[in-house]
């Protein structure tokens, strides 16, 4: 009788085909979930035309989504902690590609509102989920980057969304860019085959053939055998998970983390929503505002990369404060004139530093709760974040009915992050350090032990 230590092997494992898998699978999730996502900011100039909304009215519109997101976050990531990350994620993806189908034949701002709603629902479920995912396969060395990577998704989808934008609405209208974004419905069957389940939630439902399975993919030097007994942090039963997120000097970590979320999340859907109107009011045509959102996420995907590599060789919350940072500066930079070629480099620059900085916060957030409430910890900083990204395209919004100077606007975007990187600056990187190795190195005698 073997005693197999699932963690070491989790850690230690070599990147193969199996962690290639998952990290195709969850980044393809991701992209259209930024897809979907940005296709608001793609579109929203071309609404205001043709259903005569006023700018509060069309940010109204855009925040929607979000607050579908924030209640989907709420939900799905505790539910995921029960019932398996992929049973959420499969449910979560058929959820947001229907109704993105049905915003296509939305002919009022209401219905597309209620559709856009009810899409948010499966939006804000897969975020927390493919990142806990993600995280518990990543081998030890490499967690931050391979989220960053998975991550990177959002803005590619981004890139997608505004690119196609520039090409599609002109020949078949804003329509044909939510028939796009329900593309994932058809890849169900290939994600139900080949993503594999939280490894812990295998255990703690005794599927200890899968558990084999999987680690012999993960380490193929390890073959399964009857007997094995497999060791691993698992849920505690009767807990309440949300309450745990405040326990044993978690409390101000975990309220600085969802300020740190608030705030980055207005900045990115603020922009992803109004950057378009606001070059739009600068002096560009429709296709060259397009063209500023495709660079601001096209940019978030190398913040993203580097912002990951950077947190597995130095201090994340050092990295994400510099992010931080720059974001403030970038932004409040884009209110000045100056040449396109400079304005351009901003813009890459505050997409790397705010959507490529909510992805590593993201990263940072899953290493920083132990793996029996991370879906739990890491959804419920998404959901209170989402109150942000509610908070933006309103904010947008209504700063363009006052009609402000275009640096006032852009400074407006700016502050949050100023208040971002003062927020991670209290989140105690010790406790952090010290459950991430209660997590994958310790086991008391709480952990289960699998026949």
């Amino acid at each position: 009788m073997r005693s197999i230590d699932v963690n070491q092997i989790l850690n230690e494992a070599k990147f193969n085909r199996f962690h290639g898998l998952v990290l195709f699978w969850c980044a393809f999730i991701i992209i259209f979930d930024g897809f979907d996502l940005v296709i608001y900011g793609s579109v929203v100039p071309v609404l205001m035309n043709e259903w005569q909304l006023t700018p509060v009215e069309a940010g109204t519109l855009g925040s929607y989504a979000l607050f579908g997101m924030m209640f989907g976050a709420l939900i799905f990531g505790p539910l995921a902690d029960k019932m398996g990350r992929k049973n959420v994620i499969l449910i979560c993806v058929a959820l947001f590609s229907v109704f993105t189908a049905l915003i296509a034949f939305a002919t009022t701002p209401t219905e597309f509102g209620i559709y856009r709603f009810i899409a948010g629902l499966g939006l804000g479920g897969v975020m927390p989920n493919t990142v806990a995912l993600m995280t518990e396969y990543s081998p030890k060395s490499m967690k931050n980057t391979l989220v960053a990577l998975m991550f990177s998704g959002y803005s590619i989808g981004g890139v997608l969304s505004a690119g196609l934008g520039i090409v599609l609405i002109p020949l078949l209208g804003w329509e044909s860019l939510f028939l796009v974004g329900a593309l994932p419905i058809l890849a169900l069957p290939w994600m139900y085959k080949y993503l594999p389940d939280s490894i812990g939630f295998l255990l703690a439902k005794k599927k200890y053939d899968e558990v084999g399975q999987i680690l012999s993919q993960i380490d193929p030097s390890y073959t399964p055998k009857k007997g094995d007994q497999y060791e691993m942090v698992l849920p505690e039963k009767g807990g309440i998970p949300i309450a745990q997120l405040f326990t044993q000097g978690r409390a101000r970590s975990t309220l600085m983390l969802w300020i740190t979320f608030f705030m980055c999340l207005l900045m990115v859907y603020g922009l992803n929503t109004w950057l378009p109107k606001l070059m739009a009011g600068a002096g560009y045509e429709l296709g060259s505002s397009l063209m500023f959102l495709l660079i601001l996420n096209f940019g978030a995907i190398f913040g993203a990369i580097f912002g990951g590599w950077a947190s597995d060789r130095w201090n994340g919350k050092k990295v994400l404060m510099s992010f931080f940072i720059v974001a403030a500066l970038s932004l409040t930079l884009l209110g000045f004139k100056a040449h396109v070629l400079i304005l351009y480099f901003l813009v890459a620059l505050a997409g790397a530093t705010t959507i490529g900085t909510q992805i590593i916060a993201y990263s940072f957030a899953s290493q920083y709760y132990p793996l029996q409430m991370r879906s739990t910890g890491i959804g419920w900083a998404s959901g209170i974040g989402r109150f942000g990204a509610v908070a933006g395209p309103i904010l947008g919004g209504f700063l363009l009915t006052l009609n402000l100077p275009l640096q006032q606007n852009f400074l407006a975007f700016a502050i949050p992050g100023l208040i971002a990187a003062f927020a991670i600056s209290f989140v105690q990187i010790s406790k952090t350090s010290n459950q991430a190795k209660q997590m994958d190195e310790i086991y008391p005698e709480t952990n289960a032990i699998a026949k």
